[in-house]
């Protein structure tokens, strides 16, 4: 197992810049193309999603709405409470200024990658409510937008989507879930896990029309209970939110303040965590949301592409922008909590100082002497930490009244107290990260109601997120295996949910972050090459639809449209033959 983690860590690695250097270069690649098309459009994205052009006679599964919702709630989650919380604990604040930039070039590549994936889906009109009408996505515009020859990309693209799924879209949200509640209400992992597990499983046997419903209902309930007790929490330290954006926009270029380490005067740190937790939070270039939009009731794939403008903004602009200022505001960032310190497993670790900043120790000392509360430090450093930060004292009770004297044994995972007594756990002050981070700064503004929303939107974010990465991951499936392969699928993903639930944070988080790097990059390159698709589309369709057009106007231009594409069809196979 310890040679599987060190090729994750080489990978990963050797990704993480080719990743930064795509994803940014894209962005501004794609905007520039565009016309800023991000600014220029949202507004018709807007209407489009309201339903005010709608057409039920079009060919998909869900509406524009249904669609949004559905890619919402598999981008507004875990990524808007738990990844804000770890960029800033790792790059420091300044990693939400880069979270913003990549959100802003995002909504072009999220636009780019949704017009593709419905200009070149595939309807399938027999197919059952289960299996879904519609398959859309990267693997899709790959092969039949550059051509047969890139087959071997889609079919790359479509494993590694498959695979995020598992990860980031499943796996790390049963983790997060299942952390949270563990810490809050010492709900045993495996408990939480089976729950959610059923839960998600009961769903996703429905199928995508399912899937949207539910969604549908979710994820704009949980997005304004949670966004309202930020608002709240923001309102009662309005004096501090200058100072917190003030804070953001200078450490983004001159980092000093990365709690563990990482982030300390080591700019592409603070812009690597940013950039990665943005990406991860609203998933632009990554290809998934896509697949979810592919699914949408037109025939216009611009009009698709004009409601995917809103999921960065949405998801990142607004949302971790409330999730970050809460955490700045209140404090709770950088300082210490009274926390329960398990000796095996948990949130523990071994860390040593290196040059930039905290690193996991190479080897553990046999033992580590501890004396009134008091580690001291040996010739190898090593130092026991709570989310890779050292623990500076140890308490035998919850009170942290009576000081631990004694040693630490790091592979019994146990610590010996002069008089003879074992613990497996001790207390102490530490500093937290993901939900239990941002909870603990809900809790600090609004007491047990903030604890409460915060442990309900995680529940909540974490299900939603889930069910809509089933379907992303089938999609992949059906592309890669055909639909026998949907419901075996189905059922492995219900159990990686349960796996993702009883397995360390930072280990399932580096896996579903080299996942993300794997199927993004070969994503964005494809995005590039197809951009003069996307061009012409884009240019074709707002020289026909003007944002003021009523609803019949729109529909009677659509049809219109559509019969001289046609005609136009007709006319090029006659000159063919």
């Amino acid at each position: 197992m310890d040679l599987v983690f060190q090729v994750q860590s080489v990978v990963d690695r050797l990704l993480q810049y080719p990743l930064l250097v795509m994803l940014l270069g894209a962005g501004i690649f794609l905007t520039l193309r565009l016309g800023f098309i991000q600014f220029r459009r949202l507004g018709h994205g807007i209407k489009v999603t309201m339903g005010k052009f709608d057409d039920p006679a079009n060919p998909g599964d869900v509406s524009h709405f249904q669609a949004l919702t559905t890619a919402l709630s598999a981008t507004v989650g875990i990524g808007n409470i738990a990844g804000v919380a770890i960029a800033i604990h790792w790059g420091g604040p300044g990693a939400i200024f880069w979270m913003w930039i990549t959100a802003l070039l995002g909504m072009t590549t999220k636009y780019t990658e949704v017009t593709l994936a419905q200009r070149f889906r595939v309807v399938e009109r027999d197919a059952s409510a289960m299996v879904g009408t519609v398959s859309g996505g990267p693997m899709y515009y790959i092969e039949r937008g550059l051509g047969r020859k890139f087959k071997p990309l889609a079919m790359f693209v479509a494993a590694a989507l498959m695979v995020t799924a598992f990860l980031t879209g499943n796996a790390i949200q049963a983790n997060t879930v299942a952390d949270l509640m563990n810490a809050e209400y010492s709900v045993p992992v495996w408990a939480t896990g089976m729950v959610t597990a059923t839960v998600i499983a009961l769903v996703i046997l429905g199928g995508i029309r399912r899937i949207g419903k539910v969604t549908g209902i979710l994820a704009p309930g949980m997005a304004v209970i949670y966004v309202a007790g930020g608002l709240i929490i923001l309102g009662m330290n309005y004096d501090l939110i200058l100072p917190s954006l003030g804070l953001i926009f200078a450490e983004a270029f001159n980092p000093t303040a990365g709690v563990a380490g990482t982030g300390v005067g080591i700019f592409i740190q603070t812009l690597l965590w940013g950039v990665r937790r943005g990406l991860f939070s609203n998933e632009a270039g990554q290809g998934s949301a896509p697949i979810a939009h592919s699914a949408a009731k037109t025939d216009e794939p611009v009009s698709e592409g004009v409601v995917a403008l809103l999921e960065p903004f949405i998801d990142t602009i607004i949302i971790c922008t409330i999730t970050a200022l809460v955490v700045l505001t209140t404090g709770v960032w950088d300082s210490p909590k009274n926390t329960e310190l398990l000796l095996s497993g948990g949130d523990g670790s071994y860390v040593t100082e290196g040059e930039k900043g905290y690193e996991s120790a190479d080897t553990r000392p046999a033992e580590i002497r501890v004396n009134a509360g008091v580690p001291s430090i040996g010739m190898d450093g090593v130092r026991f930490a709570w989310h890779e930060v050292p623990v500076d004292s140890f308490f035998t009770d919850v009170e942290q009244m009576m000081p631990f004297t004694g040693v630490i044994r790091p592979d019994d995972g146990e610590a010996q107290s002069d008089d003879g007594s074992l613990h497996t756990k001790l207390y102490g002050p530490a500093v937290e990260s993901g939900a239990p981070l941002t909870a603990y700064g809900f809790s600090i503004g609004l007491g047990g109601l903030g604890n409460f929303i915060v442990i309900i939107s995680v529940l909540l974010f974490g299900i939603s997120t889930a069910i809509s990465w089933s379907y992303y991951g089938d999609r992949c499936a059906n592309y890669l295996f055909g639909r026998p392969a949907i419901l075996p699928y189905k059922m492995i993903f219900v159990v990686m949910h349960f796996v993702g639930a009883v397995t360390a944070l930072n280990t399932i988080w580096s896996f579903g972050d080299t996942a993300l790097s794997l199927v993004t990059i070969p994503n964005v390159f494809a995005l590039i090459l197809l951009s003069g698709v996307v061009k012409k589309l884009t240019d074709d369709y707002f020289e026909d639809f003007r944002s003021d057009m009523t609803t019949e106007q729109y529909l009677a231009k659509a049809k219109e449209r559509r019969a001289r594409e046609a005609s136009e069809q007709i006319d090029s196979k006659s000159v063919g033959r």
